[in-house]
């Protein structure tokens, strides 16, 4: 059955607005990245079942899902099927776009640049880039439906943008912003075209928080400063060093050959693939949401942020960036707990408050931070953050564990996914307490 052309066009344009493995002997010289054998036989009989039993269900095509300690590699597991029509095996180093697990990528970019004094947190973004030298902040519409904009009160600066302060939104979540953006015949996100970024604040920067576009300007910003385009400046200096080399925006042939098809959850329950694809040859790399990559690749990057910006040989930040980015740069301000979709076959409600009940959520530099600890046992001040088709990634510094588990379907926070990301965080903390 296939999906139909409307709800095609409703997933392809809102398809990158969230809101994350290649042959470890290919990388033997990050030393930290060798699962030690006692950490398997652990980890593989808790985990192993539950997400075989899931990819036997149904509750998800395939599945790859990762973990590590300070130690090395705690778990890592492959199931299920790339491609459910065509039957292919999912496999450790299948490659998944990741969404807006770019994000925390782009903002580490962005924090090697403070570090070098080309960008600074709290400056005014708008000398660097002319786009946002005049920001306006839509206020509604008027009774003939044309938007009643006018000027923010004050500039966006590089925090804003990081901590999803400035104003920006997604129409997937915003009424208003759909509305904006419909009348105004903007392209989607998922485009790549810089005309899509041509989108009004919903608030004066710095007064609220929104999920939106933040990120994208981050990469640009990037760019300007460094001299280089997006994917260039992030596989010099942070793929090429954590021997990230099944991570981009551009998929190569070898990447082709192992990519996951995006399935859609059909009113019966039943997934199938449907036609997905980032641009390849863009007009802007999508920061916030644009890279593709394998479950080992960013298992890497969080290895990286765990040791405090440094993974084998290789250091990226130093430890106090890191411990920083790890922090509540968002003040008393709170990061809402529920978001109502505008566009439901792309994602449902994303309700934040029951994945992380009876706490206040705060934002770092740029990652989703639990201030109390959370069921299955991550500490309080943990980090995390997900992609728009079901991939989910966490950090936790105190207890000094990362994982992530990859799916690729929609719409985002599809209930069986979510279970299942439950299930795995709940067997690794298990498996940690048992050791």
């Amino acid at each position: 059955m296939a999906v139909n052309s409307n709800k095609r066009r409703v997933i392809l344009k809102t398809a990158a607005a969230i809101p994350v493995a290649a042959s470890f002997g290919r990388i033997a010289s990050t030393d930290v990245l060798a699962a030690t054998k006692g950490a398997k036989t652990a980890a593989q009989p808790v985990i192993d079942p539950v997400l075989r039993r899931a990819a036997e269900a149904g509750d998800v095509a395939g599945v790859v899902a990762m973990a590590a300690t300070n130690d090395g590699v705690l778990y890592q597991g492959a199931f299920g099927k790339r491609d459910l029509v065509k039957g292919t095996e999912m496999t450790l180093d299948s490659v998944f776009w990741i969404a807006s697990m770019t994000k925390a990528i782009t903002a580490t970019a962005a924090m090697q640049l403070v570090e070098k004094r080309k960008l600074q947190l709290d400056q005014p973004m708008g000398k660097l880039l002319p786009e946002l030298a005049a920001p306006q902040v839509l206020e509604g519409f008027d009774d003939k439906g044309q938007p009643k904009l006018r000027p923010a009160k004050r500039a966006i600066t590089l925090r804003h943008l990081l901590t999803h302060t400035a104003g920006f939104g997604y129409d997937i979540w915003d009424a208003n912003i759909a509305q904006y953006a419909k009348q105004a015949e903007l392209p989607g996100i998922i485009t790549c075209k810089n005309a899509a970024l041509k989108l009004p604040l919903v608030f004066d920067p710095g007064k609220a928080w929104e999920y939106g576009i933040n990120i994208d300007f981050v990469g640009k910003a990037v760019e300007k400063v460094s001299g280089k385009k997006l994917d260039a400046y992030l596989r010099d200096n942070i793929f090429t060093p954590l021997g990230m080399s099944d991570t981009g925006f551009i998929i190569g042939p070898s990447q082709r050959d192992r990519l996951v098809s995006v399935h859609a959850r059909k009113p019966d329950g039943t997934l199938e693939p449907i036609e997905f694809g980032v641009p390849q040859d863009p007009e802007f790399f999508m920061g916030g949401g644009g890279l593709y990559g394998t479950a080992r690749d960013y298992l890497a990057f969080l290895q990286m942020l765990m040791h405090g910006g440094k993974l084998g040989r290789a250091q990226l930040l130093r430890p106090e960036t890191v411990a920083l980015m790890s922090k509540n740069q968002i003040g008393n301000i709170n990061v809402p707990g529920v978001w109502k979709t505008t566009a439901p076959g792309a994602s449902l409600d994303v309700e934040l408050s029951k994945m992380f009940p009876d706490q206040d959520l705060k934002w770092g530099l740029s990652f989703l931070i639990n201030t109390k600890q959370g069921p299955a046992g991550r500490s309080a001040g943990s980090l995390a953050w997900a992609g728009l088709a079901n991939t989910y990634f966490w950090l936790d510094p105190s207890k000094k564990v990362a994982g992530v588990i990859l799916t690729q379907s929609l719409p985002f926070v599809d209930p069986k996914v979510i279970e299942l990301y439950g299930q795995f965080e709940n067997g690794i903390y298990k498996t940690l307490s048992s050791a």
